[in-house]
C-alpha cells in the first residue's frame, strides 16, 4: 500500500501564538518575592522543625493518622516543630499531635478549588498562606530537619521526591528521609531497587540510602536524634542558602 506524504496528512501551519496573554504576568514575580519573604521572616523564628507529609484524605480513625499524631508528638518531646500543609487527613494529625504537646506547630497551606481549610490544631499565627506550589516547596524543605512521609497521593509523592532529588544531587544538606508505612511504601522501594537501579541503573546504589522504611515509630525519632548527635553534633541550620 502506498504511503501517503506527510506534508498533505500534516501541511505546514503558520507559527504558533497564544491564544491570550495576561499584561500582568511579569508583575507575578512580586507576589511571588512577597511569599518567600513573609515565609522567611517567620519561619527563620520558630527553630528546628520536622515536615511531615501525607495524604488529606486520610481520617482520623485510620491508623496512618494515629500514627501521625504520635511521631508528632514525639518529635516536640524531643525538642523538634513540626511543619505540615495545614490541612486535614495526615496533615491535621501532625498537627494534632505537636498541638497536644504545646509544641510549635506550623501549617503552610496552598489555596486550592477543592481545598480550602486548614486544621484547627495550628499554631497562633502560624498559618502560612501560598499560592504557589513552587514556592511553599522551598519552606517545606529549608527549614525542617527531617522528612517523614506517611502515605499519600501524588501531593506526598511530589514533596517525597523533590527532597530525594535535593539531597541526591547535594542542592540541600543531608538529612533523615522516612517513609513510614511499609505495606504502603514498600512496593515502591522494591521497584527503585529492582527497576531503577537495578535494571536501568538510572540511580546510584547508594541512593537508596538516602531514605529509610519503617513501621516503628520509636525507630522514626531514633533515626532523627542519632543523626543529629553522631553526623552534626546537634548543630542545626537551615538546609540550604538561596
Amino acid at each position: 500500500m502506498e504511503e501517503k506524504d506527510s506534508s498533505t496528512k500534516h501541511p505546514q501551519k503558520s507559527r504558533k501564538k497564544w491564544w491570550t496573554l495576561k499584561g500582568e504576568n511579569s508583575w507575578t514575580l512580586f507576589k511571588v518575592i512577597a511569599e518567600i519573604v513573609d515565609g522567611f521572616e517567620i519561619l527563620n523564628s520558630v527553630g528546628p522543625c520536622v515536615s511531615v507529609f501525607g495524604s488529606a484524605r486520610t481520617k482520623p480513625d485510620h491508623k496512618y493518622y494515629e500514627a501521625a499524631v504520635e511521631i508528632s508528638r514525639r518529635l516536640v518531646q524531643e525538642g523538634f516543630g513540626v511543619i505540615t500543609g495545614g490541612g486535614p487527613g495526615i496533615m491535621e494529625a501532625g498537627n494534632k499531635g505537636a498541638y497536644l504537646e504545646d509544641g510549635m506547630s506550623v501549617g503552610l497551606t496552598i489555596e486550592l478549588p477543592f481545598e480550602k481549610t486548614y486544621n484547627k490544631y495550628i499554631s497562633p499565627r502560624m498559618i502560612l498562606p501560598h499560592r504557589y506550589f513552587f514556592v511553599r516547596k522551598v519552606m517545606f524543605v529549608k527549614y525542617a530537619q527531617a522528612f517523614v512521609a506517611l502515605p499519600g497521593g501524588f501531593g506526598t509523592m511530589d514533596e517525597l521526591f523533590e527532597v530525594l532529588t535535593l539531597v541526591q544531587t547535594r542542592s540541600s544538606s543531608r538529612v533523615p528521609i522516612i517513609l513510614f508505612g511499609s505495606e504502603y511504601w514498600g512496593g515502591l522501594v522494591d521497584w527503585m531497587r529492582e527497576v531503577m537501579y537495578g535494571e536501568e541503573g538510572n540511580i546510584n546504589k547508594e541512593d537508596l540510602d538516602l531514605f529509610h522504611l519503617t513501621d516503628d515509630i520509636e525507630e522514626v525519632i531514633d533515626i532523627i536524634c542519632y543523626f543529629y548527635e553522631d553526623v552534626t553534633g546537634s548543630k542545626l541550620q537551615p538546609n540550604y542558602e538561596l
